[in-house]
């Protein structure tokens, strides 16, 4: 977004904009542990143009990474965090989200389910809104593969897709579906009932050529080196859909995993007017238009009024209209406590290795 010098003298002087004008001779920086969609300088940009800023962006997959990063971290490293919705409790619990004032978030827009607060309050307190949210669930080309066999997950394993399988490598959405083509909800997962995942995922693994990445699972369907990808979903089609129509995804009968993400200001930032007004940023129809569109994967934005922020054809390929029915089929990420974390690492990692 061009911005000129008259235009910037009529911003609103937010708490942010004043501390950068009371401290000239510091370059103001904004800290942000993200996911990668949040790397597209398409959405980036606006925000250091409007408020002369630089946002420094490091990307991390799966909570436990994150996590880990802020365990390392001094007090003040970071400001921004972004976290499955899911996980927000533990960041809370760790010490490592500062509360949100609830007021100045637009979440009277959101649809209904994507307000979250049993995720994103904790005590009554507000300390991250969600921001964006899909499916994990099941993507093919629909050419290669027959899609009535998508819409049931035992055809993965039947032996007639071997070796055409990709499995995107994060262990809690995976171990979500395996759970639900084992007739088990993802809430029911507990250390007893998780040895009874063990057969089927490695199953599904032995089934599978690959077990990669974000951007190394859009590749290899893309390029026809797998033909379906498990865990996969609008955000991995959807930003391929313009050269590749023929990419395309699914929720089978068993059911599909609803992921969602949070954002929030990282407790002990330095700077938490301006944090805020990051979040704030991102939960605005601007912000979330762009973010819905991210170069690096495509999802929903939780802010309904995005709609009119986004074209008819991003609309169809979000599958705007279908929303209400995919909510009502799809179930929430596992939310396990620290030992069943651990347990569910390493049985992914036994997957990994097998």
């Amino acid at each position: 977004m061009e911005t000129t010098m008259a235009l910037k003298a009529i911003l609103p002087m937010t708490a942010a904009t004043l501390a950068a004008m009371s401290c000239p001779g510091l370059a103001q920086e904004l800290n942000a542990l993200v996911w990668c969609d949040h790397t597209d300088p398409a959405l980036i940009e606006p925000f250091e143009e409007k408020f002369g800023v630089k946002v420094n962006l490091k990307e991390y997959e799966g909570t436990a990474a994150g996590l880990a990063i802020l365990d390392q971290s001094q007090p003040g490293d970071w400001d921004v965090l972004v976290i499955d919705a899911v996980d927000v409790g533990r960041a809370v619990e760790a010490g490592y989200l500062a509360e949100l004032p609830a007021d100045q978030l637009p979440t009277q827009n959101f649809f209904p389910e994507l307000v979250m607060a049993e995720n994103n309050m904790v005590d009554g307190k507000t300390y991250a809104v969600t921001e964006k949210f899909g499916y994990n669930t099941i993507s093919y080309d629909k050419t290669k593969v027959d899609p009535a066999d998508m819409e049931d997950m035992a055809s993965l394993t039947s032996g007639k897709y071997d070796g055409r399988i990709g499995i995107y490598d994060y262990y809690l959405p995976v171990l979500g579906l395996v759970a639900l083509g084992q007739g088990i909800n993802t809430a029911d997962i507990t250390p007893d009932t998780l040895g009874s995942l063990k057969d089927p995922l490695m199953a599904l693994r032995a089934a599978s050529k690959q077990v990669s990445d974000v951007v190394s699972a859009q590749t290899a369907l893309a390029t026809g080196e797998v033909d379906i990808v498990v865990g996969g979903g609008e955000w991995l089609t959807a930003v391929l859909a313009a050269d590749n129509p023929n990419l395309d995804w699914t929720i089978p009968k068993q059911g599909g995993l609803r992921w969602a993400q949070s954002i929030g200001v990282v407790a002990g930032s330095t700077q938490p007017d301006l944090a805020l007004e990051f979040v704030k940023y991102i939960v605005s129809p601007e912000g979330q238009a762009k973010l819905a569109t991210s170069s690096c994967y495509w999802g929903m934005p939780a802010n309904a009024k995005t709609g009119d922020a986004l074209s008819m054809e991003q609309r169809a390929i979000l599958r705007w209209q279908e929303q209400p029915d995919f909510l009502k089929r799809a179930q929430l990420y596992p939310i396990p406590d620290a030992a069943l974390d651990t347990a569910m690492q390493d049985l992914w990692t036994e997957m990994l290795n097998q």
